[in-house]
């Protein structure tokens, strides 16, 4: 098997344009490495489970969005009247009122990453109106009145050391590298699939030459005993022994063609996007089915497995992300015991530069500081709420030991059959020929008259079975090989392949 080096790179927002085949193409001839290549840029589920990093990417990026601050302006009119008239009660007159305020304010507010809520303010006001007493309207002229602040507002239990938005980054980033472990898990399992398609579409065009040679010793055989019927040294009945044995090739080699077609199928779906392009293309495989030995060291394989394995990867980011969401669980259940504190400056004053100018000279100060401390009695929805988030990590916890378990019964398994498989080519091999040489002697006694048609049919099955039970054999072994890469998680690197997720 050649070496190919291939560096396949999942960016954000990459695009893979696929090569369409040219319509009157009748025929491909591909290597294992050039299907494998052609189904990581082409895959389907592949090419979806790309775009599962990238939407993380875009919730991650999205959950910083919490430290945005947040810009506001205001500007309004107020107008308010009131009747004047004599006030029986007091004994007054009460004289007639027009009051005008104008406010304009702006502020900016925001999170900081250690939970810190900050508020800085700034408005001024405009007020003005008139008052009428008898027939006399009186103008106030104008008041302006300016401030200008900060408040803080710093958790010192509840939500100091984590909080939603801190929660929530943290959640991102792990369930980010969990959906690259999927995508790596993906491409693991397409190139999987797409060396056995590889493999048993050899097998499909080997039995079909098998079938083919099958039919060709049947139908040679019912020739010649049509010729001893006719000259009388067979008996009829051998000819329709031998009849019935070709129709029966015959069919078993229809069957193996629709088998092969199929297979085809099979592996198209792997490596297109664009089945229509490929319907018309029959892939020929430009390698053959060869039994390379192999060295096995099951307690090497085991190491491998459980490092590089991608599913159990995912469980080990899964348990970190469940620790976070617990932890996050966990704090809640403190008071909310928040340190807070503003300062400000006041302006007043009848014209608009004066009242600016007392904030800028600090003449009207103001400031506050203290501690606000509140809980829920009970607290019953937060106390419930960790008891549960606790008992879902536990119960992740011995899912990963039970996946961790199957990768060692999976990869123990994967070797046994590798080794078993390898086994069979070697009978496998030596049974056809065996079963070659048997035919041939038979058919020498058929001639001679020392043997009959009954046992010359028999061995020409025996030797169809034999040739097709070899190329099983090989095809099984080298799919075995495949599976066992699989299993052990390092199916690139046994492909020469390596894949960059940025």
């Amino acid at each position: 098997m050649r070496s190919i080096q291939f560096i396949v790179a999942v960016l954000l927002g990459l695009v893979i344009t696929a090569g369409a085949q040219p319509t009157n193409q009748t025929s491909r001839s591909l290597s294992v490495q050039d299907c494998i290549l052609l189904g990581l840029q082409h895959n389907l589920d592949v090419q979806i489970a790309r775009y599962s990093p990238i939407i993380d990417q875009f919730n991650l990026t999205g959950a910083y969005g919490a430290y945005d601050p947040v810009f506001s302006m205001s500007a309004k009119e107020n107008y308010r009247a009131s009747g004047g008239g004599f006030n029986s009660t007091a004994g007054l007159t009460v004289p007639a009122n027009q009051n005008y305020d104008e406010t304009y304010s702006s502020g900016l507010s925001g999170l900081l990453p250690s939970g810190l809520t900050y508020n800085l303010s700034g408005n001024l006001d405009r007020n003005s109106g008139t008052t009428t007493i008898g027939s006399n309207m009186f103008n106030r002229g104008f008041l302006y009145q300016s401030f200008a602040g900060i408040t803080l507002d710093q958790p010192l239990l509840k939500n100091f050391w984590t909080d939603a938005s801190r929660q929530q980054i943290w959640v991102n980033k792990k369930t980010l590298k969990i959906d690259e472990l999927a995508l790596r898990q993906q491409i693991l399992t397409t190139v999987t699939l797409v060396e056995q398609a590889y493999y048993e579409l050899i097998f499909a065009f080997e039995n079909v030459k098998v079938q083919q040679k099958a039919l060709e010793l049947a139908e040679r055989l019912l020739a010649e005993n049509k010729k001893r019927v006719e000259v009388g040294a067979l008996a009829p009945l051998d000819e329709k022994q031998s009849a019935s044995q070709a129709a029966a090739s015959r069919a078993d080699l229809l069957a193996a063609q629709n088998t092969l077609s199929m297979q085809q199928n099979v592996l198209k779906n792997l490596i297109a996007d664009e089945y229509t392009a490929w319907h018309g293309v029959l892939i020929e495989p430009s390698q053959k089915l060869l039994p390379e030995p192999q060295q096995y060291n099951l307690q090497e394989s085991w190491k491998k497995g459980l490092a590089m394995r991608p599913d159990l990867l995912q469980l080990r980011v899964d348990l970190e992300r469940r620790d976070i969401m617990l932890r996050y669980q966990r704090n809640q259940l403190y008071p909310q015991l928040d340190l807070v504190g503003s300062y400000g400056r006041s302006g007043l004053a009848t014209t608009l530069s004066p009242s600016l100018a007392d904030i800028n000279d600090e003449r009207l100060p103001a400031y506050s500081y203290g501690a606000v401390l509140s809980f829920p009695l009970g607290n019953r929805t937060a106390s419930n709420t960790a008891r549960a988030t606790k008992a879902a990590k536990e119960q992740a916890v011995l899912q990963y030991k039970k996946l961790e378990q199957n990768v060692l019964v999976q990869i123990d398994d994967s070797v046994k059959l590798a080794q078993s498989d390898f086994e069979r080519v070697d009978a496998t091999r030596e049974a056809r020929i065996y079963a070659e040489a048997a035919l041939d002697a038979e058919q020498k006694k058929l001639e001679n008259g020392k043997s009959t048609s009954f046992l010359v049919l028999q061995a020409q099955r025996d030797l169809t079975a034999s040739r097709s039970a070899e190329i099983r054999a090989l095809a099984d072994y080298n799919k075995a090989l495949s599976q066992l890469a699989l299993n052990e998680g390092t199916t690139l690197e046994r492909n020469k392949l390596s894949v960059v997720i940025k």
